[in-house]
């Protein structure tokens, strides 16, 4: 499932080299051993493999959460894994997206008032974060359930909630932590014809950690992981 206009473009999210360890009863894990790979606006990459292979490590240092041990990220170009503090949270706040297999919903706000969230944090007025985060709950289907309470909704409608929150921003990085872990086959299927379809329609990169080998295979890109490493560049 390839996007041909994308071919010639560079890559929104270039990663090379990266190691990351981190101790765990006492011992040493080495969690990322050397990955290195490219994802470009417009495509989904799936990033497989079993529990304990550095997938989530591997996010949360794209994420910009933490910084790797050695190797560089480079997002739209800019070098940020050494980056300064501040440089870093500007660009986690402005240009990426977290979707997550937990929605982290705020229960006792509505749907439209989760969205709207980032949108009030990053200095938009109350009226213009809801008119945006209506806009965006309509478009995943939800127009008629946006002054309903996040506790109100149903698993797969929490989380299109939490797809439309990450959306909110225009970022240009969406990073998806198993967002189809607690849904049944058929919300599975509508979230990721979700993420593929904001992907091409808005340019976004999208970075979607599975467990799902039909969903992966699916993908335009599919990165599998075993043991801190990207499992193609062990074969090779």
């Amino acid at each position: 499932m390839s996007t041909p206009s994308q071919a010639g473009s560079d890559p929104l999210l270039l990663v090379e080299g990266l190691k990351h360890s981190f101790t765990e009863a006492g011992e040493r894990v080495r969690a990322l051993r050397g990955v290195s790979f490219e994802a470009r606006g417009g495509q989904v990459t799936a990033i497989s493999g079993p529990s304990g292979c550095g997938k989530s490590t591997l996010l949360y240092l794209l994420g910009l959460l933490d910084r790797p041990e050695a190797g560089e990220i480079f997002l739209g170009g800019r070098p940020m894994a050494q980056a300064d503090d501040d440089s870093r949270t500007a660009l986690r706040n402005e240009s990426i997206g977290f979707v997550f297999q937990f929605h982290f919903l705020i229960k006792e706000l509505t749907a439209r008032e989760n969205v709207a969230l980032p949108l009030r944090k990053a200095g938009s007025g109350e009226e213009k974060a809801l008119e945006q985060a209506d806009r965006l709950l309509g478009q995943l289907g939800l127009g008629e359930k946006t002054e309903r309470f996040a506790n109100k909704l149903s698993g797969g409608e929490q989380q299109r909630v939490a797809i439309a929150r990450a959306l909110a921003n225009s970022p240009s990085l969406l990073l998806a932590d198993e967002p189809t872990g607690n849904l049944d086959s058929e919300n599975s299927e509508k979230v990721f014809q979700l993420l593929l379809r904001f992907a091409r329609e808005r340019e976004i990169a999208v970075l979607l950690v599975t467990h799902n080998p039909d969903l992966a295979e699916r993908c335009d890109q599919c990165l599998p992981m075993r043991d801190g490493l990207i499992a193609l560049d062990l074969e090779s």
